[in-house]
Protein backbone atom coordinates (compact mmCIF):
# COMPACT_ATOMS: atom_id res chain seq x y z
CA UNK A 1 0.00 0.00 0.00
CA UNK A 2 1.34 3.48 -0.82
CA UNK A 3 2.34 5.92 1.90
CA UNK A 4 -0.37 8.30 0.68
CA UNK A 5 -3.10 5.72 1.25
CA UNK A 6 -1.77 4.83 4.70
CA UNK A 7 -1.73 8.51 5.60
CA UNK A 8 -5.32 8.93 4.47
CA UNK A 9 -6.47 6.00 6.57
CA UNK A 10 -4.65 7.24 9.69
CA UNK A 11 -5.87 10.80 9.20
CA UNK A 12 -9.53 9.90 8.88
CA UNK A 13 -10.39 10.59 12.50
CA UNK A 14 -8.24 13.69 12.96
CA UNK A 15 -9.54 15.24 9.76
CA UNK A 16 -13.12 14.35 10.64
CA UNK A 17 -14.07 17.55 12.45
CA UNK A 18 -12.64 19.75 9.70
CA UNK A 19 -14.02 17.80 6.73
CA UNK A 20 -17.46 17.45 8.24
CA UNK A 21 -17.84 21.22 8.12
CA UNK A 22 -18.58 20.83 4.42
CA UNK A 23 -21.61 18.66 5.19
CA UNK A 24 -24.89 20.35 5.99
CA UNK A 25 -26.93 17.54 7.54
CA UNK A 26 -30.71 17.44 7.14
CA UNK A 27 -32.26 19.81 9.63
CA UNK A 28 -34.77 17.44 11.16
CA UNK A 29 -33.99 14.94 13.87
CA UNK A 30 -34.96 11.84 11.95
CA UNK A 31 -36.08 8.33 12.71
CA UNK A 32 -33.39 6.58 10.65
CA UNK A 33 -30.10 7.73 9.18
CA UNK A 34 -27.92 5.68 6.83
CA UNK A 35 -25.10 6.10 4.31
CA UNK A 36 -24.56 4.70 0.82
CA UNK A 37 -21.43 3.81 -1.16
CA UNK A 38 -21.14 2.09 -4.52
CA UNK A 39 -18.39 0.57 -6.67
CA UNK A 40 -16.05 1.27 -3.81
CA UNK A 41 -13.58 -1.62 -3.56
CA UNK A 42 -10.48 -0.55 -5.48
CA UNK A 43 -8.03 0.00 -2.63
CA UNK A 44 -6.83 3.12 -4.43
CA UNK A 45 -6.50 6.70 -3.21
CA UNK A 46 -10.01 7.86 -4.25
CA UNK A 47 -11.58 5.12 -2.13
CA UNK A 48 -9.58 6.21 0.90
CA UNK A 49 -10.43 9.86 0.30
CA UNK A 50 -14.14 9.06 0.10
CA UNK A 51 -13.76 6.94 3.25
CA UNK A 52 -12.23 9.93 5.01
CA UNK A 53 -15.23 12.09 4.07
CA UNK A 54 -17.67 9.31 5.01
CA UNK A 55 -16.11 9.04 8.45
CA UNK A 56 -16.06 12.83 8.85
CA UNK A 57 -19.72 13.17 7.91
CA UNK A 58 -20.75 10.95 10.80
CA UNK A 59 -19.69 13.62 13.31
CA UNK A 60 -22.60 15.80 12.20
CA UNK A 61 -24.84 13.11 10.73
CA UNK A 62 -24.75 10.00 12.95
CA UNK A 63 -25.81 7.40 10.41
CA UNK A 64 -26.55 3.95 11.79
CA UNK A 65 -25.35 1.71 8.95
CA UNK A 66 -23.96 1.76 5.41
CA UNK A 67 -25.34 0.02 2.33
CA UNK A 68 -22.91 -1.04 -0.41
CA UNK A 69 -24.14 -1.16 -4.01
CA UNK A 70 -21.80 -3.79 -5.40
CA UNK A 71 -18.30 -4.11 -6.84
CA UNK A 72 -17.16 -4.20 -3.25
CA UNK A 73 -13.82 -5.85 -4.15
CA UNK A 74 -12.23 -5.27 -7.54
CA UNK A 75 -9.41 -7.43 -8.91
CA UNK A 76 -9.53 -10.24 -6.36
CA UNK A 77 -11.11 -11.39 -3.12
CA UNK A 78 -8.27 -12.81 -1.07
CA UNK A 79 -7.52 -11.89 2.53
CA UNK A 80 -5.32 -8.96 1.46
CA UNK A 81 -8.11 -7.67 -0.79
CA UNK A 82 -10.58 -7.59 2.09
CA UNK A 83 -8.00 -5.76 4.19
CA UNK A 84 -6.89 -3.17 1.65
CA UNK A 85 -10.27 -2.55 -0.01
CA UNK A 86 -12.60 -2.70 2.98
CA UNK A 87 -11.16 -3.22 6.45
CA UNK A 88 -8.47 -0.52 6.31
CA UNK A 89 -10.34 2.37 4.65
CA UNK A 90 -13.39 1.97 6.90
CA UNK A 91 -11.53 0.87 10.04
CA UNK A 92 -12.79 3.67 12.34
CA UNK A 93 -16.38 2.83 11.41
CA UNK A 94 -15.89 -0.92 11.78
CA UNK A 95 -14.15 -0.43 15.12
CA UNK A 96 -17.17 1.56 16.33
CA UNK A 97 -19.50 -1.34 15.49
CA UNK A 98 -20.89 0.16 12.30
CA UNK A 99 -22.68 -2.39 10.12
CA UNK A 100 -22.23 -2.54 6.36
CA UNK A 101 -24.83 -4.31 4.20
CA UNK A 102 -23.49 -5.38 0.80
CA UNK A 103 -24.98 -6.46 -2.48
CA UNK A 104 -23.04 -8.27 -5.21
CA UNK A 105 -21.75 -6.51 -8.34
CA UNK A 106 -20.44 -7.96 -11.57
CA UNK A 107 -16.84 -7.65 -10.32
CA UNK A 108 -17.55 -9.42 -7.03
CA UNK A 109 -16.85 -13.02 -6.10
CA UNK A 110 -20.06 -14.74 -5.02
CA UNK A 111 -18.20 -16.04 -1.96
CA UNK A 112 -18.28 -12.50 -0.58
CA UNK A 113 -21.72 -13.43 0.71
CA UNK A 114 -19.94 -15.45 3.43
CA UNK A 115 -17.78 -12.53 4.60
CA UNK A 116 -19.29 -11.65 7.95
CA UNK A 117 -18.76 -7.83 7.86
CA UNK A 118 -20.84 -7.65 4.65
CA UNK A 119 -23.83 -8.97 6.65
CA UNK A 120 -25.18 -11.08 3.80
CA UNK A 121 -25.37 -14.19 5.99
CA UNK A 122 -24.38 -16.48 3.13
CA UNK A 123 -27.22 -15.33 0.86
CA UNK A 124 -27.11 -13.74 -2.60
CA UNK A 125 -30.26 -11.78 -1.75
CA UNK A 126 -31.72 -10.92 1.63
CA UNK A 127 -33.79 -8.42 3.57
CA UNK A 128 -33.32 -6.57 6.84
CA UNK A 129 -35.38 -4.22 8.99
CA UNK A 130 -33.27 -1.60 10.79
CA UNK A 131 -36.32 -0.11 12.49
CA UNK A 132 -40.05 -0.80 12.56
CA UNK A 133 -41.72 0.52 9.42
CA UNK A 134 -38.57 0.47 7.26
CA UNK A 135 -37.31 -2.57 5.37
CA UNK A 136 -34.43 -2.95 2.91
CA UNK A 137 -34.20 -5.58 0.17
CA UNK A 138 -30.77 -6.48 -1.21
CA UNK A 139 -30.94 -8.24 -4.58
CA UNK A 140 -28.42 -10.03 -6.77
CA UNK A 141 -28.86 -8.34 -10.15
CA UNK A 142 -26.15 -10.54 -11.69
CA UNK A 143 -28.50 -13.55 -11.72
CA UNK A 144 -32.12 -12.44 -11.56
CA UNK A 145 -33.98 -15.75 -11.87
CA UNK A 146 -37.50 -16.84 -10.93
CA UNK A 147 -36.45 -18.12 -7.52
CA UNK A 148 -35.24 -14.64 -6.62
CA UNK A 149 -38.27 -12.77 -7.97
CA UNK A 150 -40.58 -15.26 -6.23
CA UNK A 151 -38.69 -14.66 -2.98
CA UNK A 152 -38.92 -10.90 -3.49
CA UNK A 153 -42.68 -11.01 -4.05
CA UNK A 154 -43.16 -13.12 -0.95
CA UNK A 155 -41.01 -10.85 1.22
CA UNK A 156 -42.57 -7.63 -0.07
CA UNK A 157 -46.07 -8.97 0.42
CA UNK A 158 -45.31 -10.01 3.99
CA UNK A 159 -43.34 -6.92 4.93
CA UNK A 160 -46.07 -4.57 6.06
CA UNK A 161 -43.48 -1.78 6.14
CA UNK A 162 -44.28 1.82 5.35
CA UNK A 163 -40.92 2.17 3.61
CA UNK A 164 -39.67 -0.47 1.18
CA UNK A 165 -36.19 0.24 -0.21
CA UNK A 166 -34.39 -1.97 -2.74
CA UNK A 167 -30.68 -1.92 -3.52
CA UNK A 168 -28.71 -3.87 -6.10
CA UNK A 169 -25.91 -3.29 -8.60
CA UNK A 170 -27.33 -2.80 -12.10
CA UNK A 171 -29.60 0.24 -12.61
CA UNK A 172 -33.04 -0.11 -14.13
CA UNK A 173 -32.82 3.48 -15.37
CA UNK A 174 -29.57 5.16 -16.38
CA UNK A 175 -28.31 7.90 -18.67
CA UNK A 176 -24.90 6.30 -18.84
CA UNK A 177 -23.24 6.36 -22.21
CA UNK A 178 -21.36 3.12 -21.48
CA UNK A 179 -24.02 0.87 -19.93
CA UNK A 180 -27.35 2.66 -19.82
CA UNK A 181 -30.63 1.28 -18.49
CA UNK A 182 -30.86 -2.46 -17.90
CA UNK A 183 -34.23 -2.89 -19.58
CA UNK A 184 -34.31 -6.68 -19.20
CA UNK A 185 -33.83 -6.34 -15.46
CA UNK A 186 -36.42 -3.57 -15.41
CA UNK A 187 -38.95 -5.88 -17.05
CA UNK A 188 -38.33 -8.40 -14.29
CA UNK A 189 -38.34 -6.08 -11.29
CA UNK A 190 -40.38 -2.98 -11.96
CA UNK A 191 -43.79 -4.72 -12.06
CA UNK A 192 -42.99 -6.27 -8.65
CA UNK A 193 -41.85 -2.92 -7.25
CA UNK A 194 -45.04 -1.24 -8.43
CA UNK A 195 -47.30 -4.02 -7.22
CA UNK A 196 -45.94 -3.95 -3.66
CA UNK A 197 -45.14 -0.25 -3.33
CA UNK A 198 -41.34 -0.01 -3.35
CA UNK A 199 -40.46 3.62 -2.63
CA UNK A 200 -36.76 4.01 -3.46
CA UNK A 201 -34.10 2.07 -5.36
CA UNK A 202 -30.31 2.46 -5.08
CA UNK A 203 -27.94 1.00 -7.69
CA UNK A 204 -24.30 1.30 -8.76
CA UNK A 205 -22.45 -0.06 -11.81
CA UNK A 206 -22.26 3.28 -13.65
CA UNK A 207 -19.20 5.11 -12.35
CA UNK A 208 -20.99 8.38 -11.65
CA UNK A 209 -23.86 9.74 -9.58
CA UNK A 210 -27.31 10.20 -11.08
CA UNK A 211 -30.65 10.97 -9.52
CA UNK A 212 -33.36 9.83 -11.87
CA UNK A 213 -36.63 11.70 -12.19
CA UNK A 214 -39.27 9.58 -10.40
CA UNK A 215 -40.42 6.73 -12.59
CA UNK A 216 -43.98 5.53 -11.94
CA UNK A 217 -43.75 6.99 -8.45
CA UNK A 218 -40.41 5.35 -7.53
CA UNK A 219 -37.26 7.36 -6.77
CA UNK A 220 -34.15 5.85 -8.37
CA UNK A 221 -30.53 6.70 -7.54
CA UNK A 222 -27.27 5.59 -9.16
CA UNK A 223 -24.13 5.83 -7.04
CA UNK A 224 -21.22 4.02 -8.66
CA UNK A 225 -18.43 6.51 -8.07
CA UNK A 226 -17.33 5.92 -4.48
CA UNK A 227 -13.91 4.85 -5.81
CA UNK A 228 -14.27 4.41 -9.55
CA UNK A 229 -15.05 7.37 -11.83
CA UNK A 230 -16.13 7.66 -15.46
CA UNK A 231 -15.67 11.35 -16.22
CA UNK A 232 -18.23 12.63 -18.69
CA UNK A 233 -20.08 9.33 -18.46
CA UNK A 234 -23.59 10.78 -18.27
CA UNK A 235 -25.19 11.23 -21.68
CA UNK A 236 -27.92 13.75 -22.42
CA UNK A 237 -31.19 12.28 -21.23
CA UNK A 238 -34.68 13.39 -20.29
CA UNK A 239 -34.72 11.13 -17.22
CA UNK A 240 -31.86 12.88 -15.39
CA UNK A 241 -32.88 15.04 -12.44
CA UNK A 242 -29.25 15.56 -11.32
CA UNK A 243 -25.97 14.15 -12.54
CA UNK A 244 -22.40 14.28 -11.28
CA UNK A 245 -19.60 12.68 -13.27
CA UNK A 246 -16.56 14.81 -12.48
CA UNK A 247 -15.50 13.38 -9.12
CA UNK A 248 -16.15 10.59 -6.62
CA UNK A 249 -19.05 10.69 -4.17
CA UNK A 250 -21.08 8.98 -1.44
CA UNK A 251 -24.56 9.59 -0.02
CA UNK A 252 -26.27 10.05 3.32
CA UNK A 253 -30.01 9.74 3.81
CA UNK A 254 -32.58 10.17 6.56
CA UNK A 255 -36.10 8.83 6.89
CA UNK A 256 -38.48 10.89 8.99
CA UNK A 257 -42.04 9.62 8.91
CA UNK A 258 -43.22 9.61 5.30
CA UNK A 259 -40.29 11.63 4.02
CA UNK A 260 -36.75 10.78 2.99
CA UNK A 261 -34.09 13.48 2.73
CA UNK A 262 -30.73 12.85 1.09
CA UNK A 263 -27.39 14.45 0.31
CA UNK A 264 -24.67 13.45 -2.12
CA UNK A 265 -21.18 14.50 -1.06
CA UNK A 266 -18.05 14.66 -3.21
CA UNK A 267 -14.53 13.50 -2.47
CA UNK A 268 -13.71 17.09 -1.49
CA UNK A 269 -16.59 17.26 1.00
CA UNK A 270 -18.88 19.40 -1.16
CA UNK A 271 -22.61 18.69 -1.18
CA UNK A 272 -23.35 18.27 -4.88
CA UNK A 273 -26.99 17.21 -4.62
CA UNK A 274 -29.66 17.23 -1.94
CA UNK A 275 -33.40 16.99 -1.65
CA UNK A 276 -36.30 15.11 -0.17
CA UNK A 277 -39.28 13.11 -1.33
CA UNK A 278 -42.28 11.39 0.16
CA UNK A 279 -43.00 7.70 -0.03
CA UNK A 280 -45.80 6.55 -2.28
CA UNK A 281 -49.14 6.52 -0.47
CA UNK A 282 -50.87 3.16 -0.46
CA UNK A 283 -53.09 1.04 1.65
CA UNK A 284 -50.75 -1.32 3.45
CA UNK A 285 -50.25 -2.76 6.90
CA UNK A 286 -47.71 -0.92 9.02
CA UNK A 287 -47.00 -3.51 11.69
CA UNK A 288 -43.54 -4.56 10.45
Amino acid sequence: MSNAIVALALAAVSLGALSAQGVAPPAQSGDLKFAIIGDSGTGDTPQYEIATQLIAARAKFPYEFVIMLGDNLYYGSGQKDYQKKFEQPYKPLLDSGMKFYATLGNHDNTNEKFYKPFNMNGERFYTFRPKPGVRFFSLDSNYMDKSQTDWLEKELAASGSDWKIAFFHHPLYSSGGTHGSDTKLRDQLEPVFLKYGVDAVFSGHEHFYERIKPQNGIQYFILGNSAKLRKGGIATSEITAKGFDTDNAFMIAEITGDEMSFQTISRKGTVIDSGKFRRAERKAATND
